[in-house]
């Protein structure tokens, strides 16, 4: 086979050419977000050479996801095949086909967006349970491979499974947006002339989601790409928002409620405070719905440093969506080159801030590497509290630490991360916040371990008479290189 065209994804590849040297049918899992490129890497790695293939169809009924199985093996076999009546007779079909094959070629089965398949009383999980358990797994030189955008009925009917499915996967990829490296490996292979500066600022909007990347277009610079995507009438990706969630989440209402709500509060927000702010029941079912969210790449959970897990923050960790609500929702239509015209708008500076924190926090593995400590074990986390006095007296100004990495050789970075267009100056007032802020964790928290205060920022810290502030310095072009 030949794996062309692939952009990163090194893994994702081994684990498939392992999967593919196999003496054993294998029956591989793909998951991930829409639009990450769960389809594209399987068909650049099987060269689009499949035995069978099939891709559910969203939101249409057991009769026609059975009509275009019945037209893609007629297709394939060559012969006139009526469409069946159940999922049944229509495994009963393909494990017929198969059996047309010589026993040492390898058959490739891809059903893609299996979620959609399996519709509402279709029996399709059923039917699949047992042709696999039945024929698939016994069949040495099948490859079945299963793929689904709604992680969520992914995990819940293969991860979970109770029944005949539980712990027969082979194979289990959770496909993970590009990271800056990969972006820019990217746009640079589309003609992308870019600085990393504009890169971080696209991926900030966008994520490393390959499918908006594909939208681009070289010749125009980042803000007209915005606005021609998102804020121009009609624009490419005008509608994506209501068409994301809807294809995911069945209830997406409740969904969106809850991104919304951890929008208007990018530092995250406990589960008693999501639930007041969405009036949405505390139950088994928003539990659910939280960690849907979670599998999908939707939101994060942050812990807070020396809390316990039930005090844990939850983040809102998409780009995309968070992009959304701060200004796409209640500016489409209004301002067609919006993006270009807000260079110097606060709300936009303010965003930046966060949405560059967020960054930081998605390659936590190439911070690591820039400090010396990937082979570290350690805990990432948050911290802030009010101002007031503690019982010794000392009175403290309220104080947030961006980023924890606690570390298993008792010690700990304190990053402080600030995005800016040119080196960035720590000035007499902030180094003096600097040493507040430490001196209130170390008090506030009773910390007896070695502290080193690192700034994560795109273009490093000025050198003046504070500099030496700060123990370590990790800058944009380090979170470009790829993590070992």
């Amino acid at each position: 086979m030949i794996n062309r065209g692939i952009i990163g994804r090194k893994y994702e590849c081994n684990r498939l050419q392992n999967c593919l040297n196999a003496n054993n049918a294998q029956l591989i899992l793909i998951y991930g977000r829409r639009r990450v490129g769960k389809t594209y890497l399987i068909n650049q790695f099987f060269d689009n050479h499949f035995t069978f293939k099939l891709t559910g169809t969203y939101d249409k009924p057991k009769q026609t996801q059975l009509k275009n199985f019945a037209t893609e093996l007629s297709i394939k076999s060559g012969k006139i095949i009526t469409p069946p009546t159940d999922w049944s007779t229509a495994f009963i079909l393909l494990r017929n086909y198969l059996e047309t094959f010589n026993d040492n070629e390898k058959l490739v089965v891809f059903f893609d967006e299996m979620p959609w398949l399996s519709s509402f009383h279709s029996d399709f999980l059923p039917a699949f349970e047992y042709f696999w358990n039945q024929y698939g797994a016994s069949k040495n030189n099948l490859i079945f491979i299963v793929c689904g955008s709604a992680t969520s009925w992914m995990v819940d009917n293969f991860d979970h499974n109770k029944g005949g499915l539980f712990n027969r996967h082979t194979c289990r990829l959770y496909l993970s947006p590009f990271n800056l490296g990969e972006v820019e490996e990217y746009l640079k292979t589309k003609g992308f002339m870019w600085s990393r500066y504009d890169i971080a600022q696209c991926y900030m909007i966008m994520g490393g989601i390959p499918f908006y990347l594909s939208m681009l277009r070289a010749e125009i610079s980042l803000n007209q790409n915005i606005d021609e995507l998102f804020f121009k009438e009609r624009g490419i990706l005008w509608d994506e928002f209501r068409n994301l969630y809807a294809t995911l989440f069945s209830n997406s209402d409740s969904y969106i409620k809850v991104v919304e709500a951890l929008s208007r509060k990018p530092s995250g927000l406990t589960r008693p405070e999501i639930i007041k702010r969405t009036k949405l029941p505390s139950n088994g079912s928003f539990t659910k719905l939280l960690s849907n969210l979670i599998d999908s790449g939707f939101i994060q959970v942050n812990n807070f440093y020396s809390k316990k897990k039930k005090d844990a923050l939850y983040q809102l960790s998409d780009n995309y969506t968070s992009f959304y609500f701060h200004f796409i929702k209640d500016n489409y239509g209004k301002d067609e080159h919006f993006w270009s015209n807000s260079y110097d708008n606060p709300a936009r500076r303010a965003w930046e801030g966060f949405a560059f924190e967020q960054l930081c926090k998605i390659h936590i593995n190439q911070i690591k590497q820039k400090l010396g400590i990937s082979g570290v074990l350690s805990n990432e986390s948050s911290w802030f509290i009010k101002g007031g006095e503690d019982s010794d007296g000392y009175v403290y100004n309220g104080a947030q630490i961006d980023l924890l990495i606690e570390r298993r050789d008792r010690v700990i970075n304190i990053c402080e991360i600030k995005f800016s267009q040119n080196e960035f100056t720590i000035d007499k007032a902030y180094n003096m916040t600097l040493h507040n802020k430490i001196e209130a964790f170390r008090r506030s928290t009773s910390c007896n371990k070695s502290i080193q205060l690192t700034l994560i920022t795109p273009h490093g810290v000025k050198k003046n008479v504070y500099h030496n502030t700060i123990t370590n310095e990790v800058l944009l072009d380090d979170l470009f290189k790829e993590s070992i």
